[in-house]
Formats: structure tokens, C-alpha cells, sequence
């Protein structure tokens, strides 16, 4: 078995209207119980807005720490779900469903060292 990170590219700006965050929510959810019940199922969670990051950056001997995101971007991560699957193809199709319930591209990697 491989894990991969299923990582959601979420547009930047406010969140949509409930009326239409809470259909997505909702698929969202079951997507998450399908893979739990498939025994793929890792780890997943929500991220806040990248104005609630803090950066570490290596500055010689120093590290300089500064509010924001790393890069100001359209785009950004806003969640991500870890899968263990046996191939590229199986994390694909969670993927898949996964970019389907969130309406967001979704990008799959593999995490390094686990058996890829």
C-alpha cells in the first residue's frame, strides 16, 4: 500500500453562500465516509484562510518570521485528505470523487517513503 495526499486547490476570496456550501459539504462528507469505509481512509482536515499563516523563513544565521501566506496566490490549499491505496490509479479515483464533491481541482501526490 502507497499513501498519497489528496490536497483541494480552493480559489481565494470568501467562502460561497450556504445554499451552496452546504450541497457541497454534504458530498464532501460522503466521499470522506466511502473512503473511510474502503479502509483507505488516513487523515483529512480543513485549513483557515492563508491570512492565518506564519512563515518561516531562513535568514543566515536568523529566521524570520512574517504574517500571511508564503506566496499571495488565486489559488490556494484549503484542505487535504491522505489516502492509502495500493496504486496512482486507486488515489485517482478518490481523486476523482473527491474534485467531483468538492467542485475544486484536486491534486494527488504521492507522500514520499510510504511505500511508492
Amino acid at each position: 500500500m502507497a499513501q498519497y495526499l489528496l490536497s483541494i486547490q480552493q480559489p481565494a476570496g470568501d467562502p460561497p453562500a450556504p445554499e451552496v456550501l452546504g450541497p457541497i459539504m454534504r458530498d464532501v462528507t460522503r466521499v470522506d465516509d466511502e473512503i473511510r469505509a474502503a479502509g483507505a481512509w488516513v487523515f483529512a482536515a480543513a485549513l483557515f484562510p492563508p491570512a492565518t499563516a506564519t512563515v518561516l523563513r531562513p535568514a543566515g544565521d536568523d529566521v524570520l518570521v512574517t504574517d500571511g501566506p508564503y506566496a499571495e496566490g488565486k489559488e490556494h490549499v484549503g484542505g487535504f485528505t491522505v489516502v492509502d491505496v495500493p496504486d496512482l490509479d486507486a488515489a485517482l479515483e478518490w481523486g476523482r470523487r473527491l474534485a467531483r464533491a468538492t467542485t475544486l481541482p484536486v491534486e494527488v501526490r504521492p507522500v514520499a517513503g510510504n511505500g511508492v
